[in-house]
């Protein structure tokens, strides 16, 4: 059995937080946080959204770029330490959304190695 990535899918919240913004708030600066981390800005989601939101849109988008339906999907998985509920598992929330009724899932909750 072979398996491949045939399409992939993103999704960023629109409300963006700067270095700017977090210098108002706390005694940081832009060059700073740059310095150190490379940021420059941070998406920040709206209060009636979760993980399995955007990880649900991202994977639609997914499918749409590969062109494939829900029942083609054999496995998710989701990579987050910001899951939606301690269990069951967000990847399981995104498979239900999708409709993926056969696909397994799972998350890799390893932070930054997550991804």
């Amino acid at each position: 059995m072979k398996s491949r990535i045939i399409g992939t899918g993103s999704y960023l919240p629109e409300n963006i937080r700067t270095n700017y913004d977090l210098e108002k708030m706390v005694d940081t600066s832009h060059d700073w946080i740059v310095a150190r981390t490379g940021i420059e800005e941070r998406r920040i989601a709206a209060a009636d959204q979760c993980t399995s939101d955007m990880g649900t849109i991202a994977a639609q988008r997914a499918m749409d770029m590969a062109g494939v339906t829900a029942d083609d999907i054999d496995l998710i998985v989701m990579g987050t330490i910001t899951g939606d509920y301690p269990w069951p598992a967000t990847a399981c929330l995104v498979q239900e959304n999708l409709g993926a009724k056969k696909a397994f899932a799972y998350d890799v909750s390893a932070a930054c190695s997550g991804f």
